[in-house]
């Protein structure tokens, strides 16, 4: 296990994050929390809401105070895949081909309106987000250290969007929604009662995340945790006619999320709580549930299960 008293230490600065982030954006405490979870564990982030209510500018708040290079690419149905990954253009002074890099050559790209891009841009992302590299022109690349997407979309009703593909949407660890500000955050936000992302510094630097992200990974997890886990992905599988079940690495997902829950919450262990805590925002987009009611179908899923 970890060293608790190294824990604690290292815990500050998180805390640190939260707070300067919860200035920023007002009313959304867990949405901040898991985000910056997300982040830690390694993992990418969905997130899903109407237009206005914070998606972006969480985004971008969290990369700043983390000290993580931004990328953003608005998403149109006109959008190719080299427009992200880049391309070769031929040099006449060198006579050869010189490759150009695409926004995806950054810590943190902000895959704005996901889903309004056509489904063959979509699958750029894929193997950039489950390898950390592409392979353009027989050539692989590796993409710079962390490396974190967040997608944001808007509900697939709206006009002018693609469905994601189950393949794509599985690569994301997390699916949140921002929902409505509480009134009281509403009107602190009408009268400017909050911090602007452009007056936030840096608190932490790539360094420092990539080394919370090596901590993180070796917070224990107990049999009986693994036991909680594996009876979640077993239940799953009999739930529905038309959903064949959450696989190993959705219980993987779980576990990844789970150990950057406890870690936030100054643990060094994870406990059937955080599993139930994180859980729901793990599976909600892997289940197939519409999208209005996912979240509260998959946590009561979650909360219908024994912890031992």
């Amino acid at each position: 296990m970890l060293s608790l008293k190294n824990h604690h230490r290292s815990e500050s600065p998180l805390q640190t994050v939260l707070d300067a982030l919860d200035s920023v954006i007002l009313g959304k405490p867990e949405q901040v929390r898991l985000s910056l979870a997300c982040v830690l564990a390694k993992g990418h982030l969905l997130v899903e809401d109407v237009p206005g209510v914070g998606k972006t500018t969480l985004v971008r708040s969290l990369a700043k105070v983390l000290g993580l290079e931004t990328n953003r690419v608005q998403f149109t149905n006109d959008l190719l895949p080299a427009d992200i990954l880049g391309t070769a253009i031929f040099d006449p002074n060198n006579k050869s081909f010189q490759f150009h890099p695409g926004p995806i050559f950054t810590n943190v790209l902000i895959a704005d309106e996901l889903n309004r891009g056509t489904p063959r841009t979509q699958s750029a992302f894929l193997q950039a987000m489950e390898e950390r590299l592409i392979s353009l022109d027989g050539v692989t690349r590796e993409l710079p250290m962390p490396f974190f997407v967040v997608g944001t979309q808007n509900p697939r009703e709206q006009i002018g969007t693609y469905p994601l593909p189950e393949s794509q949407l599985d690569r994301f660890l997390m699916r949140i929604h921002m929902g409505f500000p509480s009134p009281q955050a509403e009107m602190d936000l009408l009268k400017g009662n909050r911090r602007r992302e452009e007056d936030l510094q840096p608190i932490l630097s790539q360094a420092e995340v990539l080394k919370h992200q090596e901590r993180i990974a070796k917070v224990h997890c107990s049999d009986l945790i693994l036991s909680f886990v594996q009876r979640i992905l077993i239940q799953s599988r009999g739930l529905r006619a038309d959903f064949s079940g959450l696989s190993p690495r959705s219980g993987l997902a779980m576990l990844s999320a789970a150990r950057a829950w406890a870690f936030l919450a100054g643990r060094d262990f994870v406990v059937p709580e955080d599993i139930q805590n994180i859980a729901p925002w793990v599976i909600n987009h892997r289940m197939r549930y519409p999208t209005a009611t996912a979240y509260q179908k998959s946590k009561e899923f979650i909360l219908s299960l024994p912890a031992e």
